[in-house]
């Protein structure tokens, strides 16, 4: 079993019309003993932006941690939030520096840039990006998110069907992983408002 499964995870971020949904699933496992089910694995860096870590549990709440740190030393610097473009190249560039013994977390970050353009990308733990102008997954159960998310998907969804699709999308995928599940984590973000919901799954 490779370190990156070793918690279990399931990360999912799809764009619509001026909004974009992020989830996760809620269980955190050592293997296959489930430790807890209301594991956060998204995180708020502001609003109109938010991080999803999935790999390993310690490593993620590390990154978390460093990434608060340095957006707030931004803030103070600059007197403005960070764009989702400049927070991908942090991200990535804080990665790559420990890519000697990286941290062991893939990202997942959205957000609304400029004129409220949605931004989706993900990348592996040494920080080489991946853009995408659908969804982006993560997580072990990636496989089964990539075919649910390509039979669902389609382009200018609004908040409500888009929470809908990525609900489904997730919820289908964690039961065919055994390592990820016990529910669903939803933040649906448009320029006025950020939603979150919490989704009740298979619980086994």
């Amino acid at each position: 079993m490779s370190i990156f499964e070793y918690n279990g995870s399931a990360l999912v971020a799809m764009v619509g019309e001026n909004c974009f949904a992020i989830a996760s699933d809620r269980r955190l496992g050592v293997q296959l003993q489930t430790i807890a089910t209301d594991f956060q694995r998204i995180y708020k860096i502001h609003d109109k932006l938010f991080i999803g870590l999935s790999g390993l549990a310690t490593d993620t709440q590390t990154l978390h941690q460093r990434l608060v740190f340095r957006h707030k030393l931004y803030e103070l610097r600059e007197e403005r939030n960070m764009k989702p473009e400049t927070f991908a190249s942090l991200v990535s560039a804080i990665l790559y520096e420990k890519r000697f013994g990286p941290y062991l977390c893939q990202p997942v970050i959205a957000g609304l840039g400029d004129d409220d353009k949605p931004f989706i990308c993900t990348m592996d733990s040494i920080g080489a990006k991946e853009l995408a102008k659908d969804f982006v997954v993560s997580g072990t159960a990636s496989e089964s998110l990539y075919g649910a998310c390509e039979a669902m998907f389609k382009p200018n969804m609004g908040p409500e069907e888009l929470f809908e699709t990525i609900s489904q999308a997730l919820l289908s995928s964690v039961d065919r992983d055994c390592l990820s599940g016990w529910g669903g984590h939803v933040y649906v973000v448009t320029p006025t408002e950020v939603t979150e919901r919490i989704l009740k799954g298979r619980m086994d």
